[in-house]
């Protein structure tokens, strides 16, 4: 299969989950309602559950699965690590922990911002604190324990504040929203991280030729005339802007960003700048894929997105060993 067919496919497929995103949902709507609603601009309850509610769960879902596939794709290839994805950096888990404080706090009872506007300080706060941590010219080594080291911190501090929790209402919401959804996003939350997001995509999506150089080694790259400081830098600061603003509106998804890549390396080869797009794009795809599918499964029980895939992507490591042992023998 070519690049450019491969690409279009998985553009189609974007589109098709988004627009079957928009059509499922606890609304009892059904679809000649939901396209009159989502094309005319009557005001009418179906118009409202179109653009109050289904489109900017699918905007987010659209732009978050971008971002987890993107980002991993980006990470496995500047650590030359097929497991990395985006919380080896802990900015993940330092997100979850700022919406965590924010909901121990109280401040997200009074101002409903306050989660998504802590855990992206929390991101932005472990960045600065892994720059400090790993230096400049740190290699892919010292990243990785910087990164891990606040990870388990942050993730440690996580569950302090979930021992001390203030009441039992308070443990559960903390808990709930570490599981990940989409569910009750508002516009509010796509304007919030939108701005993040994009940032992030566009630091990310520089790095191809570096990313192709370095699969030749850090010594070639550097001869080759490739900033390995500048590419560190974007990588790190691209990651953190994205998946931080990602994980301060969803809460923690975990897996996209690994299993996307590995998927598609098969079908694009060994070139690192050509899984970027294509894993952007498949990352959507399966993001949206995967929130039609909490609402298609159990549509009477909250099903936590990252539930989802995290029980899809525990049975993914078991087909890599699968597939690692067939190499061997």
């Amino acid at each position: 299969m070519s690049y450019r067919l491969l690409i279009l496919l998985l553009a189609i497929l974007t589109g098709a989950l988004f627009f079957g995103s928009m059509l499922v949902g606890p609304a009892n709507v059904d679809i000649a309602t939901s396209m009159r609603g989502l094309f005319t601009s009557s005001d009418t309850a179906a118009s409202l559950v179109m653009w109050e509610i289904r489109m900017p769960r699918a905007v987010l879902g659209l732009m978050i699965g971008a971002t987890l596939g993107l980002s991993g794709a980006v990470l496995q290839g500047y650590l030359r690590n097929p497991l990395a994805d985006p919380a080896v950096l802990g900015v993940s888990a330092s997100a979850s922990l700022g919406a965590v404080l924010a909901i121990y706090t109280g401040l997200s009872a009074v101002f409903p911002l306050a989660l998504p506007l802590a855990a992206i300080g929390a991101s932005i706060a472990a960045v600065l604190l892994l720059q400090s941590l790993a230096g400049v010219h740190a290699g892919t080594l010292t990243l990785i324990l910087a990164g891990i080291a606040i990870s388990s911190f942050a993730s440690a501090l996580t569950s302090l504040a979930l021992n001390l929790s203030p009441n039992p209402f308070a443990a559960m919401e903390m808990m709930y929203w570490m599981m990940g959804s989409l569910t009750d996003r508002s516009w509010q939350h796509v304007w919030l991280s939108a701005p993040f997001m994009l940032i992030g995509w566009g630091l990310l999506a520089v790095l191809g030729r570096s990313l192709n150089a370095l699969t030749l080694g850090p010594d070639v790259a550097r001869s080759l005339g490739i900033r390995l400081e500048r590419t560190q830098m974007l990588a790190v600061l691209g990651t953190a802007a994205s998946v931080g603003a990602a994980t301060a509106v969803a809460g923690g998804i975990g897996f996209i960003g690994l299993i996307v890549p590995h998927l598609l390396r098969p079908l694009v080869g060994a070139e690192p700048k050509r899984l970027l797009l294509t894993s952007a794009l498949a990352g959507a795809a399966l993001l949206l894929a995967a929130d039609v599918a909490v609402r298609v499964i159990a549509p009477a029980r909250d099903l936590k997105l990252g539930v989802l895939t995290a029980i899809v992507g525990a049975p993914f490591f078991l087909w890599l060993v699968i597939k690692h042992r067939k190499n061997v023998l």
